[in-house]
């Protein structure tokens, strides 16, 4: 099962975290964007090339201490085919440095479109009688909220292809409740539903660690409910965002987590990736500046685990 790989990762390095990998070009330092301009001036292939290097300088820097990383595609969507070429180059990078990688796609669709989003980010494509695998992450964020039409055609690219899921439950945003916490007949909320169906869901993708294939994203920024869920649903697996830029912090993650200190991966984008603009340092030290941040939250989270 696809999370016992991250989970491994997790327990060797120490390191229940994952760094989003979300540039956007004004992130990236001048002297890179500068290099790709004058090579290909102001264009998206100048900026997917910018974005390409600047992703593989902080997979190297920080990939023997942080376990994954997450790629969210809008920000390589932007960039129109040289970004997604950059999206697909980067899983690979990271997977070639031992990195477990999960997209963050948010994929939501029924029928033969789901399928076709599976084969594509999970599983493979049929060429001519060939299988050829698309973009080969490990894992992929999908929208529960068209039921299980949505998600069963996910289950069995990941049985057959050792993939995992997450499906949204509790996001971090701010204006979640308005949906999220509306009350169904009993009390139950909608996001304790949707927890529930991902127990439902995972049963057919058990691990070795006692979490299914099926997990869930809880953000940091509702650490009560963190908790709750965990309490409820101890084989779900959780990817939690929210952690530093989104105001979560360390002590609200507590819940998150069993007593062996295993059931979460906590994922920081913004700070990692432009630590070397909150430092102040020299921009051609930005991939120093994402280590020394990364070893910060994994100190962070463990001082309180």
């Amino acid at each position: 099962m696809s999370f016992n790989r991250l989970i491994d990762k997790i327990i060797e390095l120490k390191n229940p975290t994952v760094a989003g990998l979300d540039p956007k070009l004004e992130y990236v330092p001048q002297y890179i964007r500068d290099k790709y301009y004058e090579q290909y001036g102001k264009t998206l292939e100048a900026a997917a090339e910018a974005l390409y290097e600047y992703n593989t300088g902080l997979i190297d820097a920080f990939c023997d201490i942080v376990p994954a990383v997450k790629p969210q595609m809008a920000y390589y969507e932007m960039y129109g085919w040289q970004g997604v070429r950059t999206f697909e180059r980067t899983v690979r990078y990271a997977q070639s440095k031992g990195m477990y990688v999960i997209t963050d796609g948010k994929r939501n669709d029924i029928g033969a479109t789901m399928e076709a989003y599976a084969a594509g980010h999970l599983g493979v494509t049929d060429i001519g009688g060939e299988e050829v695998e698309a973009f080969g992450a490990d894992a992929l964020t999908v929208n529960g909220y068209l039921g299980s039409d949505g998600i069963t055609p996910l289950l069995k690219v990941c049985a057959a292809r050792d993939k995992g899921i997450f499906v949204l439950v509790k996001t971090s945003n701010p204006s979640s409740g308005e949906l999220q916490n509306l009350e169904l007949k009993g009390n139950e909320s909608v996001y304790a539903r949707m927890a529930v169906m991902c127990d439902e869901w995972g049963k057919e993708l058990p691990g070795k660690y006692g979490f299914t294939g099926v997990g869930a994203v809880v953000g940091a920024t509702y650490p009560e409910q963190l908790a709750e869920i965990r309490t409820e649903h101890p084989s779900i697996f959780f990817l939690v965002p929210g952690y530093g830029a989104q105001g979560g912090g360390a002590k609200g993650l507590v819940g998150a987590f069993n007593k062996d200190g295993l059931g979460a991966v906590v994922n920081s984008s913004r700070a990692i990736m432009c630590a070397y603009k909150k430092e102040g340092c020299d921009e051609r030290d930005f991939a120093g500046a994402a280590r020394r941040e990364a070893l910060r939250m994994k100190d962070d989270i463990n001082s309180v685990l």
